[in-house]
């Protein structure tokens, strides 16, 4: 049998966000029962069918990248994550529904991976807001996925979703929100899942089947971000 062809997609977000029980379900299709904090990085591997059921369908191999650490780390850790950073094909940004902090930080997470060659400069400016012109090249798929959605109340749980909302948005990205243990929010057939395919499809595309001139739309195209300005984060 040939070998796959394999495309590499960063998980990124704070520390006990869940990422690497989010891994260990997308990859192995179960729940991680006891989960670990991850010293420097863990990489698993989930098997995609590329435009799954279409003559053009074709097996890839997609590595998952568990990049652990917290985002405000010295530089010299800082430094020794940015090895992680090269030949990114795709980014997954991982948050805490319950935690306002973990989703504010995903801006900085994909500042610190998308400006690897240079130090980093996603920080707060005023009142909660973030230069849009840091993200103004980027063309790297996106996919934002919030985790712990068992644990909002209901009597909460609308405003906490139209939040993220916005928060995905801002990245020009899809949105999932699930239960790391509980399988079903990635069952075939759901949205969830549809939404899944369709970024790997996306990294694929980007990484072997697109051309100069072809590129996914990435920050640049969105109007919202045009001529540098500053919006609020919505964390009121």
């Amino acid at each position: 049998m040939a070998a796959l062809d394999r495309v590499k997609v960063l998980v990124l977000g704070d520390s006990g966000v869940g990422k690497s029980s989010l891994v260990h379900l997308l990859c192995q299709n179960q729940v991680l029962g006891n989960p670990s904090w991850t010293v420097g990085c863990s990489v698993d591997v989930r098997i995609h069918d590329y435009k799954e059921g279409t003559p053009e369908e074709k097996t890839y191999y997609i590595e998952l990248w568990d990049v652990g650490g917290s985002v405000g780390s010295a530089s010299s850790v800082k430094s020794t994550r940015a090895v992680f950073y090269n030949s990114v094909n795709g980014i997954i940004l991982v948050h805490d529904l319950t935690n306002k902090k973990s989703s504010q930080n995903l801006y900085r997470w994909s500042l610190e991976a998308l400006n690897r060659d240079v130090a980093p400069t996603g920080v707060l400016v005023t009142n909660g807001d973030y230069d849009r012109e840091q993200f103004a090249d980027n063309q790297i798929p996106l996919l934002v996925i919030g985790t712990k959605l068992d644990q909002i109340p209901e009597t909460k749980r609308n405003e906490v979703l139209t939040r993220t909302a916005f928060l995905a948005e801002d990245f020009n990205a899809e949105e999932i929100n699930l239960d790391c243990t509980n399988p079903r929010y990635l069952a075939a057939g759901s949205s969830n899942a549809v939404k899944l395919s369709r970024f790997f499809d996306k990294v694929i595309e980007k990484r072997y089947l697109l051309r100069d001139g072809n590129q996914i739309p990435g920050f640049s195209d969105r109007k919202r971000f045009g001529g540098g300005a500053l919006k609020s984060l919505h964390y009121d």
